[in-house]
């Protein structure tokens, strides 16, 4: 569901057409509070516990802004050099300006959460290095984008493919004067393919756009009604020139000589690069009256320069690797439980967000980070209470 409809389509007064305009309210609150630089709440004492947090995407900077409030102190641990992890690495300017995130994260340091930040988990430190630091609790919020899935067909190798989420980090490195613009692989002019429909292909592509690729098209192995993107993502980029090629599936990556062989229509320089994506070989798929997707026996090679592949992502296995106990369902999910509220196979190891769910909406990364937030705290206060009575 699109972010702007997540409250208000939930107000009884919706039904009416008069719904009351939760978001635009909630913005109004956020800009004034920001215009007129109005600070949170008295900083934590940190005397109720302390409490580690593992990534600053949405679910880690949520959970310890809770937290800091309810008297916790809290230390956020983030793999990056900036906190701000989804907010400000996968997710375009033109959807979530980085001064709003920015302006947040330095509203959690007046609350006195402590961010280390080029801190790699499962790397640098351990789940059990944070407990033997004296750290009550600790809360898993990495989310999914360190592994980004990708098709496993031939030409996987060639340069010239990458990631959405990797192409995303990459493109806000270079605008902010931290990476060199030739390292993005993206140049202007670049006919661009798009493998997947979801909300970050159409991030991706529009994201190409504003690069001033030549072209960008959407490949998708269904038809437009399958498409996973909000439809207000699906029309924006339509309006923004984005293309679409429909029921074709991909089957493999080719370089130039590949598709002079399968054309048999050209002859190349001996010196002809050989390492280089130049095209993307799919088979066409037809939609049966059943609404079953059958392949077809004719294939056909889509020209490009560069490939940016949007197929989902999976959770990262550094924490649970190098931890025991935390259990993960057969996607790489982490388990966790409803007393406390976010409690992981372990005890004192909570977790929230895509982490545990899936990639989902930011909102919902939120809404039950601050429900996690409380079982911690449930817990903290219950271990504490046992401790004192064995005294």
């Amino acid at each position: 569901m699109p972010h702007e409809r997540q409250c208000k389509s939930h107000c009884i007064l919706t039904n009416k057409k008069c719904g009351i305009e939760i978001g635009s309210l909630k913005m109004f609150i956020a800009d004034f509070a920001h215009d007129n630089d109005l600070k949170p709440a008295h900083p934590s004492s940190g005397k109720r516990g302390k409490v580690a947090v593992i990534g600053s995407g949405p679910a880690g900077l949520t959970a310890a802004g809770d937290l800091a409030k309810m008297d916790f102190a809290v230390t956020v641990f983030e793999a990056q050099s900036e906190p701000g992890g989804v907010l400000l690495f996968g997710i375009p300017e033109f959807h979530l300006q980085k001064s709003i995130v920015r302006k947040e994260i330095t509203n959690l340091l007046h609350l006195g959460v402590e961010i280390k930040t080029n801190q790699l988990a499962g790397v640098d430190f351990t789940v059990d290095d944070l407990f033997a630091a004296g750290f009550d609790a600790i809360f898993m919020g990495t989310g999914t984008t360190p592994l980004p899935r990708t098709i496993d067909i031939p030409g996987k190798k060639l340069s010239g493919i990458q990631p959405a989420t990797y192409f995303l980090r990459m493109v806000f490195l270079a605008d902010n004067g931290n990476l060199d613009e030739s390292e993005t692989l993206m140049h202007a002019g670049d006919n661009v393919i798009v493998i997947g429909a979801g909300n970050v292909a159409m991030d991706a592509a529009r994201t190409a756009i504003r690069r001033s690729a030549s072209n960008v098209t959407i490949v998708y192995r269904k038809t437009e009604a399958e498409i996973s993107a909000f439809p207000s993502e699906y029309t924006a980029a339509v309006e923004e020139g984005v293309q679409f090629n429909y029921l074709k599936q991909p089957t493999a990556y080719l370089n130039k000589k590949q598709i002079c062989d399968l054309n048999n229509t050209c002859n190349l320089p001996s010196d002809t690069d050989e390492t280089t994506v130049a095209g993307l070989l799919v088979q066409n798929v037809t939609k049966t009256s059943y609404d079953q997707f059958i392949k077809e026996s004719n294939q056909e090679v889509l020209p490009c320069d560069y490939v940016i592949l949007a197929v989902g992502q999976k959770p990262s296995a550094r924490i649970v690797s190098t931890t025991k106990c935390i259990k993960v369902d057969g996607r790489g999910f982490v388990t966790t439980r409803d007393r406390p509220y976010g409690m992981t196979t372990r005890a004192g190891v909570f977790s929230s967000g895509d982490v545990v769910h899936g990639p989902a909406t930011v909102v919902l990364a939120m809404r039950e980070s601050k429900k996690v937030a409380q079982g911690i705290a449930q817990y903290i206060d219950a271990k504490k209470l046992l401790e004192s009575c064995n005294e």
